[in-house]
């Protein structure tokens, strides 16, 4: 393995690049589709983005969450293919180009041509593909562009074609006129899902009017409310409910009689006297209240004269607002009646306009106003203006003349009362104009037809999180209408209908190939401009004339809809590839797709094949600016993708959103400062555990043990209790993770991953450093680095799918330590859960954390820094499995890590502490009512033996009440010893384990603690020194204080303790060579009442003076010249040479010098703590 820079000097974009430059030199994705070629096929559904706009976190987060998918299922033994999609038809593209080209009226484009118009759209469809391949591809997604698909491509085309033969072949298809949610702003009517997406607080006018009766005695006029002002002058029909109670009632102060629901007379003006309100603008309506003024004011101003029922009231005639229908005098103008008529607004008598409401033309449609078949008079055209039937306002922009309507109805003195009202209306999701409801003409899928199936098709899919699919897509699916499909545009596929000029033949392509057999025309492209002016002979003969192709384009959502189909050219290609694996594996979308694309994909495939499209689906939140609101180029409240991962690298951005509540369709407020966290929190840990194994690995290489090579994990044993728990743990992670996995739930799968990843780090490595560093010998410390090697290399692969960056940079070095290794991270098989994993050991584990973690609570709370050594520690637990654990295995751990003296266990659980039961009353208050005051009392009185008995048994009874172990809280109250102050012992628990520290001060730990501030000094200054740990120096100390026997005898009875923690022997500097090179030096005073300095030197040579001279028999110039040569010698190639020669080696390159062999430990020392050891061994 090579060697790694420090982690504040290691940049995670940068390698990230060059990873990426790496996965191009071998073609990283291509080869791994290649190498599992022949593995089962793993089908996965990518949703065609539009290539018209940039991608947005909201993309990065989808295909983040696809790319972990897919790369899991790869690494689990499946072939995945993954080729991007566009989806290139429909009003995002239409629109762009009319913002182009200034275009506001359909004519406009007749005008300019269909075929340029059409062209214009293709030339904008793939303006940015190459933008989307950069983030995409610096994301780490692995993605297939060259091979890609798009919605606008004749294969893709020609399948949906066949989707739809086959739904008319299954008599799924009708023509039909249909009221719907209609957008002036892009001409087309929307489909209801559509139309849902993009609802606003808007003011509208609220306006009451009336209609006279004819032949009434009292002059009576019906009164309607409308907030449609526009629509008045297409009134056909009133609508009353039969069953509602309904007044003629006169207005005291002006004589004027009107008709409406008893119910609704409180929304009727109160006039005042003296005021002529007939046809003035009466208050303002309080926009909170529903339908006008206050519910008490009109009772007053009203005289009743006469009640009578919704019923009597149907087939009255009245006088027309308008005269523009009057050639429908004979059938309209008259009252109908329906259910649909509410009392909660308005009058209860609601005014209809077939054409512009779905209620009002079935009730017309019913009542025989309007008749079935014949054209509707429509007097709006497709865009939004009023037609010449409507004399007075042609050519207006129906929302523009909402007021010059009023002032009319004013002027004929049929205005009631007049005002404004704030509420939720829905606007064009792509234009953002205001929606108005419409009929047009259209062609429908009966998807009412299919209700049943959907709903038990989506009972067989699998979703994440599943109260999507339960509640929103199954209500979805409860209330599902027939789906327009068609749309009066030019850019899409074109409807695949043909039909005669008579209406009585029709004949729908499902191929090509029958579209070119039917009319001789050879088929290059399928877009309107390519086939519109192809006609097909009748069938019945030449004087039936041709068969013309119906203008409408498909609805885009049809389009994608068909993807799984279209996407592989089916049926005309991969027809075995397809049936084999159809439903798909995986799809994965936002939220809002539940009335998009996953509806759509589960209408088609119910209505082809009766299953639904897709078996397993991860459905995710949006992600909005930090301030909650949603991302705006134009607000600028949020950081450039490109910009974040520049900064902090893509692998941070994946695990920052995967690891947050968006992964289960909530929403995620994207902060830059959390990927920024995610940095600091897993990958530096992770970075400085693998340096450290790199660090040790080459420390072992440089001290003569040969590069380092890790036992096999299959033949490495250990008796280590920290080496058995991180096996283990790493045998539980990658058994969670495919569970996990294999569930598609990944928001379990990240934090479990980091919990992980802390556990390496802050247990694993910081517990074992001494090991890892070769100071319990060189046996353990290979089989410590071996272990920490195999955790890494297996958790690398683990997360290989989540961040697959930082995991090939770590394989790219690790694998140089193993021959026969992949040539890439993305190349190995998953881990498999293999073998044993010892609970037992990850809970004590677990436990001895939280006794660490409590113990150090406890110095903290009495200000007893952890250099401060303490004399004994209690454990108190019943358990007496885990206290042997403690108290043997994991003993050394704990004492170290506390600095404490002993560890005691006790498993007396009243020894230490007295036990109170609280009942819960936030469980039990609703559930016992009255009764909780007396079953307080008697679980507050509950005698010890009382609890006890409880926590055995886990249930008790009180009053005639069973109470269970969630009822009661059992408190554990430490008690004190006797005799001994509050700051003399203490204790910390968390209702499982209790941990009693004895905090009075002991003489005989003095010399302890001084020898931890010491080594805290001696690291410090390496580290300011900017030594890395495997930079070996000789470290000497001096004391400064007169008295020098308080320092010698810290450094005497605490010697083996420094040595271990330094890695090398403390030097007095009476010792230190004249020749030494000092690297740095410090002074402390007053530490711990000493005070001293510490040098940090290069290993320096210590002659044996009498044995060189002895060599030269006593030629003290000779002895001298031999010292300055070795001196001038690269220490580490010196320390070789002697290994190679067994501790000896022959200088004969002095000039004028005899040839001498000079004999490691008898001429020299290669450093002083060597020269030190030796004479304290002889």
């Amino acid at each position: 393995m090579e060697e790694v820079c420090e982690g504040k000097e290691f940049s995670f974009p940068r390698e990230e690049e060059n990873v990426l430059s790496f996965w191009t030199q071998i073609d990283a994705f291509k080869t791994q589709l290649k190498r599992t070629e022949n593995l089962p096929e793993y089908i996965f559904y990518d949703g065609p983005p539009f290539a018209t706009g940039l991608p947005h976190y909201g993309h990065i987060l989808a295909g983040t969450i696809k790319d972990i998918v897919t790369r899991y299922q790869t690494m689990t033994g499946h072939h995945v293919t993954r080729r991007f999609g566009w989806d290139c038809h429909g009003l995002p593209v239409e629109n762009e180009i009319d913002k182009k080209l200034d275009i506001k009226r359909r004519d406009q484009v007749l005008q300019m041509g269909i075929d340029k118009y059409n062209e214009e759209c293709r030339s904008i469809v793939t303006r940015y593909v190459e933008e989307w391949e950069k983030v995409i591809t610096r994301t780490g997604r692995w993605i297939d562009f060259r091979n890609d698909y798009k919605t606008m491509d004749l294969p893709f085309m020609e399948s949906v074609w066949w989707v739809f033969a086959q739904l008319f072949d299954k008599n799924l298809v009708y023509k039909g006129f249909k009221v719907m949610p209609y957008s002036t702003g892009c001409k087309t009517p929307l489909s209801n899902f559509e139309a849902g997406q993009n609802y606003k607080d808007v003011p509208d006018p609220e306006i009451m009017v009336t209609f006279p009766v004819i032949g009434d005695q009292d002059n009576a006029a019906f009164v309607a409310w409308t907030t449609t002002p526009w629509t008045l002058p297409s009134n056909l029909a009133l609508c009353v409910n039969a069953k509602f109670v309904y007044v003629k009632v006169r207005n005291k102060n002006n004589g004027k009689v009107y008709v409406v629901a008893e119910s609704r007379l409180s929304a009727l003006p109160a006039d005042k006297p003296k005021a002529n309100l007939a046809n003035a603008d009466t208050k303002k309506a309080n926009p909170k209240a529903k339908g006008g003024a206050k519910p008490d004011s009109a009772a007053d101003s009203y005289e009743v004269l006469e009640k009578f029922n919704g019923d009597s009231l149907v087939g009255k005639k009245y006088e027309p607002l308008f005269e523009y229908f009057s050639d429908f005098s004979s059938e309209a103008f008259r009252v109908v009646a329906d259910s649909y008529v509410t009392d909660d607004s308005g009058t209860g008598i609601v005014h209809c306009a077939p054409a512009f409401g779905e209620d009002d033309y079935r009730v017309c449609l019913e009542n025989n106003i309007i008749k079935k078949g014949e054209n509707l008079v429509v007097a709006v055209d497709d865009d939004g203006l009023f037609t010449e039937r409507i004399t007075h306002f042609s050519g207006r922009y129906v929302k523009d003349a909402d007021k010059d309507i009023i002032d009319a109805v004013k002027a004929k003195g049929r205005l009631v009362k007049t005002g404004s009202f704030t509420h939720s209306y829905p606007f064009c999701w792509r234009s953002d104009t205001p929606l108005i409801y419409r009929a047009v003409p259209s062609w429908f899928v009966r998807v009412e037809q299919l209700k049943e199936q959907l709903l038990e098709n989506n009972k067989q899919t699998h979703w994440v999180p599943d109260y999507v699919k339960d509640k929103r897509f199954h209500n979805w699916l409860e209330n599902a209408r027939d789906w327009a499909v068609s749309r009066s545009r030019f850019w899409g596929t074109p409807l695949p209908i043909w039909i005669s000029d008579d209406g009585e033949e029709v004949v729908v392509m499902d191929s090509v190939e029958k579209l070119e057999k039917l009319s001789g025309v050879k088929i290059f492209d399928l877009h309107r401009h390519h086939i519109d002016q192809i006609t097909i002979p009748s069938s019945r003969g030449h004087e039936f004339g041709v068969l013309r192709r119906v203008e409408d384009v498909f609805d885009c959502w049809f389009e994608s809809g068909s993807m799984p189909y279209a996407y592989i050219h089916y049926p005309f290609e991969n027809k075995e590839l397809f049936e084999k694996n159809f439903p798909g594996h995986f799809v994965a979308e936002g939220l809002d797709q539940t009335r998009g694309w996953f509806y759509t994909l589960m209408v088609l495939s119910t209505a082809l094949f009766g299953k639904p499209a897709f078996r397993n689906l991860i459905c995710n939140g949006l992600v909005l600016a930090e301030d909650g609101k949603k991302m705006s180029k134009k607000l600028r409240n949020y950081p450039p993708p490109l910009e974040v991962i520049d900064e902090y690298g893509a692998d941070a951005v994946r695990l920052y959103i995967i690891n947050s509540p968006v992964v289960r369709a909530e929403p995620l407020r994207f902060k830059k400062e959390g990927v920024l966290g995610v940095v600091k929190d897993v990958f530096l840990p992770w970075y400085n555990a693998y340096r450290f194994l790199v660090q040790n690995a080459k420390r072992l290489e440089i001290e003569g043990s040969g590069p380092f090579v890790p036992t096999d994990l299959a033949t490495l044993r250990s008796s280590n209790v920290l080496d058995q728990w991180i096996h283990s743990a790493t045998q539980s992670l990658v058994h969670f993770v495919r569970q996990e996995m294999d569930g598609y739930r990944l928001y379990t799968v990240v934090p479990y991953l980091l919990k992980f990843l802390d556990n390496l780090t802050n247990i694993y490595v910081r517990f074992n450093r001494k090991r890892l560093k070769g100071r319990t010998g060189e046996d353990d410390c290979h089989i410590a680095l071996s272990t920490l090697y195999n955790v890494l290399l297996t958790s690398c692969k683990v997360m290989t799918p989540f961040t697959p960056f930082f995991t090939e940079t770590l394989y790219q070095n690790l694998r140089k330590a193993c021959e026969g290794s992949e040539e890439s991270i993305h190349y190995c098989s998953f881990p498999e859960a293999e073998g044993t994993r010892v609970e037992r050991i990850e809970q004590s584990v677990t436990r001895m954390m939280t006794i660490i973690d409590l113990a150090r609570n406890i110095r903290e709370r009495h200000k007893l820094p952890l250099k401060t050594p303490l004399k004994e520690i209690t454990v108190v637990h019943p358990d007496a499995e885990f206290l042997d654990d403690i108290t043997g295995k994991l003993r050394e751990y704990v004492l170290e890590e506390l600095n404490v003296r002993s560890l005691v266990p006790c498993n007396d659980t009243l020894k230490y502490a007295s036990l109170k039961a609280e009942p819960d009353f936030s469980v039990l208050g609703k559930r016992l009512g009255k009764s909780m005051g007396l079953v307080a009392k008697q679980v507050k009185e509950m005698s010890q033996q009382d609890i006890l008995r409880f926590e055995e048994a886990e249930k008790v009874t009180i009053a005639g009440h069973t109470l269970e172990l969630t009822d009661i809280k059992i408190v554990r109250v430490f008690k004190r010893p006797d005799g001994l102050k509050d700051t003399e012992i203490d204790a910390n628990g968390d209702g499982d384990v209790l941990v009693i520290l004895d905090l009075r001060a002991d003489e005989s730990l003095y010399e302890a603690g001084v020898a931890r501030e010491i080594v805290n000094r001696i690291q410090k200054l390496r580290k300011k020194s900017g030594l890395e740990p495997t930079d070996f120096v000789e470290v000497y100390i001096e004391s400064l204080d007169k008295d020098v026997s308080a320092l010698q005898q810290v450094l005497k009875s605490q010697e083996q303790y420094i040595k271990d923690t330094i890695g090398s022997s403390l030097l007095l500097s009476t010792l230190m060579p004249s020749h030494a090179v000092i690297l740095s030096e410090e002074s402390f005073q007053n530490v711990s009442k000493l005070s001293f300095k510490i040098s940090l030197a290069r290993p320096a040579l210590k002659f044996c003076e009498e044995a060189i001279l002895a060599l030269y028999s006593g030629d003290v110039k000779f002895a001298s010249g031999l010292q300055a040569y070795l001196l001038s010698r690269d220490h580490s190639n010196l320390k070789s040479e002697f290994q190679e020669g067994n501790g000896k080696i022959t200088v004969s390159c002095i000039e004028k010098l005899p040839v001498v062999t000079v004999v490691l430990g008898d001429h020299l020392h290669l450093t002083v703590g060597d020269y030190l050891l030796s004479t304290t061994n002889s």
